[in-house]
């Protein structure tokens, strides 16, 4: 039985080529992985960012919303 070992290159050859069709064949499961990815780092940095501004009531939400 042979083992698999990340160092070995042929079995970073395989991984690099199992990626790579997976990307051309699925291209839709790569934006999405990336749209969440890019919302959650838009959401972490919108979270800290508001830990140090000014409390605002519920009221002005709304009204800069729309609402």
């Amino acid at each position: 039985m042979n083992i698999l070992s990340l160092e070995d290159k042929h079995t970073k050859d395989l991984m690099k080529q199992a990626l790579l069709e997976l990307f051309e064949e699925r291209r839709d499961l790569f934006y999405a992985l990336f749209e969440e990815v890019f919302e959650d780092v838009g959401l972490a940095n919108a979270m800290r960012e508001g830990e140090n501004s000014e409390v605002v009531s519920e009221k002005e939400v709304m009204k800069a919303l729309g609402a």
